[in-house]
Formats: C-alpha cells, structure tokens, sequence
C-alpha cells in the first residue's frame, strides 16, 4: 500500500495542464485551456481543463474530474496505478505502507515476473530486426501476412532464435533467477537443462490495461503434428488467462470513443483488423468468455459484438458466453464471418470499409439469434422445444437491471412470437425463473448469517428489501409524499463545499474557533441530517479526520481513491456562487453576499437551512402521531413536543430575519 506521506507529496506537484496537456493539444482560452475531448469525437473543442480549480469538463459528452480521474479514464489505470505514474513523472519515491511479509513477497515476486517479461519482450523484437534468421524466418511470416513495419513494431512482436537455450544464456547472463524464468513459461526443463521453449517461433507479447507485459503467445511456423501451433504463458502471479483480452491495451482508447467492443478468437485477427484502421478490437485468445473478461469489457463500454467464424464450432463458441454477458448488462449482437474466412482473411480480401458494412449489415440480436439456432436444431421434436421455451425464459430473466426492463420485455414478446406461445405465459416463467435466483440468494444469506457470530448484523438491505415485490402477496401503497417541505440536495452541496473551502478559516476570533469547529460543535449531526449518500459519504471521512487533528482539505478529497467522491467533488468546487443565496433570496426575500468574504455567512446560512429542514420534518412526523393518539396523555406529549418544536423554529427563523406564516 502506498503511504499517505508519498500520496500528499504527489498531490502537492500536480499539474493538471500539464498532465492532460500531454495527452490533449490544449490551447490557453483566458483563465482556462481549451482543446478537443479524448473521450467524445467532436470537431469543435469543447473540452476545458482549468489550473487553478484542478478540474477538467468537457461540455460535449459531460465528463468531467481532476488529474487522477483523467489517468484513471483515459488509461484506464486503477487508482494505485495513476498514483504510481503520476510519481515515476515527478520523481516522487515511492513508501509503501507496513504488509505482512508473505503479502511483500508476493509484491516482489510479481515485480520480478514483470521485469523478466519486459526483457523478454526486448529481446524478441531485437532477434526479429537485428538477426539474419528473424528477418529470414519470423519477418517474412509477418510479411507473408501482410502486416507492415509499423504494425509489427507496434505490436512488440518478435521472434524467438530456433535455437535450445540462446534466450537461456541470455537472461541468466543478466543475473534472472531461473526459478522466475520456469515460472513465465519462457523457459522449460528438458533433458535436466534449462531450454528456450518458445523457440522457432514468433512471439507475441499479451499486455495488461496499463501496458505491461504479463505473458507471450508463441506461434510455430514449420508443420509439426506433435508440437501444438500455439504456446502460451502458464498463468502465475501476474497472468491469469481468464481475466486478460488479448489487444485492450491498444483498443481501449477505440473501444471507448465508438461505444462498442469487437470480440474476435485470435492473436492475428486482433493485429490485421488494427492495421485496417478497425482498432476497437479484442480477442479471447480461443478460449470460452468469462465473467472476468465481460466486466473487463463492460469498463469501457456497454456494447459487444461477436464476430465468429460461421462454422457450427465458431456458433457453439459464440453461444456459451451468452448467458454471462446478458447477466453483466450488456448489449451483445453477434455476426459470423462466412465459411472458410476468418477476421484476418476477410478484412484482406473486402478491405476496411467493407469489413465495417458488413458489421454493421449482418451483427444480429445474440438472444434472438439463440432461439433462431436453436429452432433450428430442434426441428419437430416437442421435447426438445419445451425445453427450448425454458432455456430462453432462464437468459431472458437475467436481464434484471432496472434500466433494461423495457429491453427484458421487449424480448418476451419477440421470443413468444418465434416459439408461438402465449406472452403471457413466458412472462409467467421468466418470473419464475427470477424468484428461483432470489431464493437462491436469500438461502445463501441466511446461511452466511447462521454461520456469523450470534450478535452482529449483515451490512445493507436485505433482498427482501431490494425485491419486495417477489416477497409479498399484495401491493401495498406508499407512503403520501411529504411535500410541505422539499429535499433540497444543494443546501447539502453548499454545506461540502463551506467545508472544503473554509473548514480551516477562522469563525469566531474571541474562542479562536474554524469554520469546522462551530459546524462540529453544533447539536446536530448533519452527516444523518443529509438526504444524499455521496454527501454523507463525504462528511463521513471529513469528520473522521477532524476528529483525529488531521482536517483534510479539498486536494484530498478532490484526487480521492473513491471515482464518485472525488467526481462529485469536483463539481460542487466547480460552482462559481452559492446556489443556497439564490435558493434563499426566490423563496424567502434575503438578502445574502456572494465570495470567499462572505463565508461567515454562508455558512450560518447553510446549517441554519439545514437544522430548519429537520425540525419542519419533526413537526409534521410529530402531527401525524398525534392525529394517530387516543390516549389523552401521549397527545398531551405530543402537543408539548410541537410547542417545543415551534419554538425552536422561531427562534431559528429570527436569527435569520425570516418571517414565518401560519
């Protein structure tokens, strides 16, 4: 873990124009800089990153953020990863926090599978340029394909000597443990003898989101029966297959801005259809869709095509990622190449243009194109039909978002018409299906809880609290809104940004007391006084560090780990006057100030708006229960309770100069 220490310091040496500026050709605009988004296509800038808030806001696709955020979306970096990046950039050493030893080795380990796989990679591209037997043999195959220089290059695709140990002598020549090397692949034991096992072959490296390598495809190129045509890396520390996609690294950019995903099965389609000009390209590597690999996808985009060879094995392949897909949210469409092509081969021979059309032309609805097979396959056999209505009504059911309800119903009703059932009865089992998979959570749950220590709770709603209508019999209606006094989420904002901007100034100078103290001090807790998570989320980790001395001021909460604290952030900085002044002076007549002199104000302003919302609740809450007594002494309280509750309104609205109506 990265030390706090280290995290301020590279907080501290942020440059936001720089760090974008190195990305995006920003041109100066006044106080700001102004250049064409990397997120959107657009012909006219419309893209804005200013110095001094440490913000960047496109006002064409909406994104917006701080410096850390752009690395974390455009590079698709983890938070850590930005964070290490940004330091490398400024020279800033990094101090990792105390982790048990085993945790350590495991950090040093990986570091040492990279290192090597960076040599490694190194080494090929320099045998494939620089020796007469990789121009000879592993060049020309790449020519042979048609892939040019800059493409291969590109790529880092190299070659491997066919020799038994040149890789060997060289790696152990520069000091690489041979334990680490076996542990790669690399290299094998043959005859009790380190040995290159990639070699005849050409090689090509497989990337992780951020760039580094984490393992080789090697490829043979004279006919071998006993030898397989593909090598790839043993999944260790750094490589585990089921979560890589061949090709991210060098799509991710694509994938994003065209807001779709192409999915093929080799290494070779992934490198012709980038040197086309298609370059929103990834591929399983030949293996079936995992659950990993969607949301590896889904990071970027909704939307996945499939694009298979349109035999009954590349249909089969295709169809066994479907049900996870759909469960993940996404928007999965299919196309098959016709026979004997595959990607590779049919781009070569239509071009890049006609690849794109016949896409988009042929790619057909995966759920839709299931039950068409599948119809297909069963014939007149009523047996294999019935179970066909049940396989459609399980995938079906998995669309359980509640944005994509309209799609989950749109397919019922194509699907009912295809199978020539009732609607009304696939609705029916559709449902059916939903319960089986709730139950089947609340079985699980219930049994986590058994398995708990007897006193504590599970954190979170239950899922009959998340599913009521598949746990109750009847409808039952909702509570009447309470609408005499409005949620107001911008007064809460208002109460962030006070914080963030002046928590540390002075409010009253006879005690010495900051902002932060008077609004701490006072008899409420705001943090349960808010309506929305995020801000209560923020004051939460606010409080917690002013508890403890350690006030954190609005860099941290800006360049914060959490993307949606540090979003939101940005944004309520982003106001240029209090909104609550505006709020105040429509529906009360106050006068107020606008500016950092002003914050005095604001903020009384703000807490007092704030306690005045949570007594107007407490009276009308205090009303109903006394339209619900019987007994003469609780509504004697409750009369009391509303006297008090008035009279602290009173007073609050007098400080402020209001004028309350009966």
């Amino acid at each position: 873990m990265i030390s706090q220490n280290t995290i301020q310091q590279i907080l501290n040496r942020i440059d936001i124009v720089e760090i974008v500026g190195s990305f995006v050709k920003l041109k100066k605009r006044g106080a700001n800089y102004l250049g064409l988004c990397p997120f959107h296509n657009e012909k006219s800038p419309s893209f804005t990153v200013s110095g001094t808030k440490e913000i960047y806001k496109c006002f064409g696709c909406g994104k917006s953020g701080n410096t850390i955020n752009f690395l974390m979306e455009h590079e698709k970096y983890s938070y850590v990863e930005a964070l290490r990046w940004l330091a490398q950039k400024y020279n800033v050493e990094i101090e990792e926090k105390e982790v048990s030893p085993e945790v350590k080795a495991q950090q040093q380990l990986a570091d040492s599978l990279f290192i090597i796989n960076n040599f490694a990679r190194d080494y090929f591209v320099k045998t494939l340029h620089e020796t007469e037997e990789g121009q000879n043999v592993g060049l020309s195959y790449f020519e042979e394909r048609g892939f040019t220089e800059e493409t291969v290059r590109k790529f880092q695709l190299g070659y491997c000597l066919n020799e038994r140990d040149a890789f060997v002598k060289a790696a152990v020549a520069k000091g690489y443990n041979q334990e680490y090397l076996l542990k790669t692949g690399l290299v094998a034991i043959r005859n009790e003898q380190p040995a290159d096992n990639y070699r005849g072959r050409v090689i090509f490296p497989i990337h992780n989101q951020s760039g580094k390598v984490l393992g080789f495809g090697a490829r043979i190129l004279v006919k071998n029966d006993r030898a397989p045509k593909y090598i790839n890396s043993p999944e260790n520390e750094i490589y585990v297959k089921s979560k890589v996609l061949y090709g991210t690294y060098f799509a991710r950019h694509s994938i994003d801005k065209l807001d779709e995903c192409l999915l093929v099965e080799g290494y070779t389609d992934v490198v012709s259809l980038h040197q086309a000009g298609i370059e929103n390209v990834v591929a399983s590597s030949g293996t079936s869709l995992t659950t990993d690999q969607l949301r590896l996808i889904k990071k970027y985009t909704r939307n996945l095509t499939i694009l298979y060879d349109g035999d009954n094995a590349g249909v089969k392949a295709a169809l066994r990622g479907l049900d996870m897909a759909i469960e993940e949210g996404l928007n999965v469409k299919l196309a098959l190449i016709p026979d004997k092509e595959d990607p590779d081969s049919y781009v070569r021979k239509i071009g890049a243009e006609g690849f794109r059309q016949f896409i988009a032309e042929n790619k057909q609805d995966f759920i839709l194109f299931k039950l068409q097979v599948s119809l297909k396959e069963a014939g007149n056999d009523t047996t294999r039909k019935s179970q066909l209505v049940n396989e459609i009504a399980e995938t079906i059911s998995r669309i359980d978002k509640v944005e994509d309800f309209t799609k989950q119903q749109d397919y019922i009703r194509q699907c009912s018409q295809l199978l020539k059932i009732d609607e009304e009865g696939m609705v029916t089992l559709v449902n059916k299906y939903i319960r089986d998979r709730i139950n089947k959570q609340v079985a699980q749950q219930q049994n986590k809880q058994q398995q708990a220590s007897r006193g504590e709770e599970e954190d979170g709603p239950s899922l009959a609290e998340m599913y009521p209508e598949y746990f109750e019999e009847g409808a039952t209606d909702a509570p009447p809104a309470d609408n005499l006094f409005n949620k107001d989420e911008k007064q809460e904002r208002e109460l962030v940004k006070i914080l963030l901007r002046f928590g540390d100034k002075i409010f009253s100078e006879e005690n010495n007391n900051t902002v932060a103290d008077y609004i701490f001090h006072l008899p409420y807790d705001f943090e349960s006084l808010a309506d929305s998570e995020i801000v209560k989320k923020i004051l939460r980790e606010y409080k917690a560090g002013y508890d403890q001395g350690n006030m954190p001021d609005k860099k941290w909460f800006l360049y914060h780990q959490d993307a949606e604290i540090a979003q939101n952030v940005a944004l309520i900085l982003e106001d240029k006057e209090a909104e609550l002044s505006h709020n105040w002076q429509e529906r009360f007549e106050i006068k107020t100030v606008y500016g950092d002199d002003a914050y005095l104000k604001d903020t009384l302003s703000t807490t007092n708006y704030l306690i005045l919302r949570k007594i107007k609740k407490l009276i009308v809450e205090n009303q109903q229960e006394m339209e619900r007594q019987t007994d003469m002494e609780e509504m004697m309280k409750c009369l009391e309770m509303h006297q008090h509750l008035k009279q602290l309104e009173r007073e609050l609205t007098l400080q402020l100069g209001m004028v309350i109506f009966k």
